[in-house]
C-alpha cells in the first residue's frame, strides 16, 4: 500500500467531499411520480349514425346514446437536475377514435436531458404544441374540442429543443416525422415552433407554428403546410377567466379549381368560464372554423352540386360542478351548423346542415 502524506489525504477527501456534495445539490430535486387520470360520459346526437357508432368528426364523447371511457391513462414521470422522461400510455373511446392508429396505446413517451441551466434536450413521442385547447377535458374549460382542435395535429415524434431564460419566457423548436405522425410518410421532416410569455400569475399569450409536407415523395407536386396558431388565455378574476385562439393555415396546390394556387382556412375560439358558486361554474364557446377548399377536412357536393370545404360555426353551453380540486362533472350541449347547403348531417329521415351534441362527463385524475 503506498504512503499518502496526511495533508494531501485531507485534501483529497475533501476534494471528493465537496464533489459529492455538488451532485447530491443539482439531483436533490429527483423525483419519480405515477398518476392517472379517467373521464366516462354519456353522449347524445342529433346526427344518428346507429347503436355504438362513431358519429362524424369523433373525439371526446364520440357514441351516441352510450355510456363509455373518454380515457383511462396512466403516467410516469422521472426528473433530476440532468434528465427528465414522461411516458403516459392510454385506452378508451378517444385514443380509438381520434388518435394515432400506430402506437394507439402510447400518448406520450420520451426522454430529455440538460445541456445547460436554460436548455433541454427532449427526443421521442410528445402531445401536439399546436392548439388553443388541450387534448384532454381536464385541461380545458369545456369538455368536448372545438372544430379547429379535431383538424389540428393532435400527436408527433420527434426532438424538442426547450430554452427557458427565465419564468414568464419559454420558447421551443420541433423537428418531427409530420403532421399527425408517430412513423414518417415520406423523407421530409417537420418543423413547428411554440413560444410563450406569461402574463404574471393571470394568463399568458403564445404563438405556435408547424410547417410540413406530408405529400408521398413519389408525387410530383409539393403540399406544403404552414400553420400559425396565436393563443391568449386571462383570468381576470378567481370568478372570470377567458381563453381566445386563433388559427390561419396555408397550403400549397390545394385550390379545387386550380391546383397551382394556395389554399387557406382560417378559425378563431372564444371560450368564458364564470364561478358562480364555490364549487359551481357555467361556461360558453363560440367557435367559427372556415376550410372552403377542404384540404384539412374534406369536401362535400352541397346542395346546388358545387364540390367545396366545410365551412363551420359552433356555440356551446356548459355547467360544471367541483367537488374537489382534481375532479369535475361536467353537463354539456353544443350546436353545430355548417354552411347553407352542406348538409352533412342526417336527422329524422332527411339531411340537414346542423347537428346537436348533449354529453355528461365525469373526471378525476391524482
Amino acid at each position: 500500500m503506498r504512503n499518502i502524506p496526511r495533508n494531501s489525504f485531507v485534501l483529497e477527501v475533501l476534494c471528493f467531499s465537496f464533489c459529492i456534495s455538488s451532485i447530491a445539490q443539482k439531483d436533490s430535486a429527483t423525483s419519480f411520480k405515477i398518476g392517472g387520470y379517467a373521464d366516462v360520459y354519456y353522449a347524445g346526437y342529433s346526427d344518428s349514425l346507429g347503436p355504438g357508432k362513431l358519429q362524424k368528426f369523433p373525439a371526446i364523447s364520440p357514441r351516441s346514446n352510450s355510456f363509455g371511457v373518454n380515457v383511462a391513462q396512466a403516467t410516469m414521470q422521472y426528473n433530476s437536475y440532468r434528465l427528465r422522461s414522461t411516458i403516459t400510455l392510454q385506452a378508451g373511446d378517444l385514443p380509438s377514435a381520434a388518435w394515432s392508429p400506430v402506437y394507439n396505446f402510447i400518448q406520450e413517451a420520451n426522454v430529455g436531458v440538460r445541456l445547460s441551466k436554460t436548455l433541454w434536450l427532449d427526443g421521442g413521442f410528445f402531445k401536439t404544441h399546436i392548439g388553443t385547447e388541450s387534448l384532454l377535458p381536464k385541461d380545458n374549460i369545456a369538455s368536448s374540442v372545438s372544430m379547429i382542435t379535431f383538424f389540428e395535429p393532435w400527436w408527433q415524434a420527434g426532438g424538442r429543443l426547450t430554452y427557458t431564460p427565465n419564468e414568464r419566457f419559454q420558447i421551443a423548436l420541433y423537428v418531427v416525422d409530420g403532421y399527425n405522425e408517430f412513423v414518417a410518410a415520406n423523407r421530409k421532416k417537420a418543423i413547428g415552433l411554440a413560444i410563450s410569455y406569461a402574463l404574471g400569475l393571470k394568463g399568458s399569450i403564445s404563438y405556435n407554428n408547424f410547417i410540413s409536407d406530408n405529400t408521398p415523395d413519389n408525387y410530383p407536386v409539393a403540399h406544403s403546410r404552414f400553420l400559425n396558431n396565436l393563443v391568449f388565455n386571462y383570468e381576470f378574476s378567481k370568478k372570470f377567466k377567458i381563453q381566445a385562439g386563433f388559427d390561419f393555415i396555408s397550403q400549397q396546390h390545394s385550390v379545387l379549381s386550380d391546383t397551382n394556387k394556395t389554399a387557406y382556412i382560417y378559425s378563431y375560439i372564444l371560450t368564458a368560464r364564470y364561478q358562480f358558486a364555490k364549487s359551481w361554474g357555467i361556461y360558453s364557446r363560440g367557435e367559427r372554423y372556415n376550410d372552403p377548399q377542404g384540404f384539412l377536412s374534406g369536401v362535400v357536393v352541397n346542395t346546388t352540386g358545387k364540390l367545396t370545404g366545410y365551412m363551420m360555426n359552433g356555440l356551446t353551453l356548459g355547467l360544471e360542478y367541483k367537488a374537489t380540486d382534481n375532479s369535475y362533472i361536467r353537463f354539456e350541449g353544443r350546436e353545430l351548423y355548417m354552411a347553407s347547403g352542406e348538409d352533412l348531417f342526417y336527422t329524422d329521415g332527411k339531411y340537414v346542415n346542423k347537428r346537436g351534441e348533449v354529453m355528461v362527463t365525469m373526471g378525476i385524475w391524482f
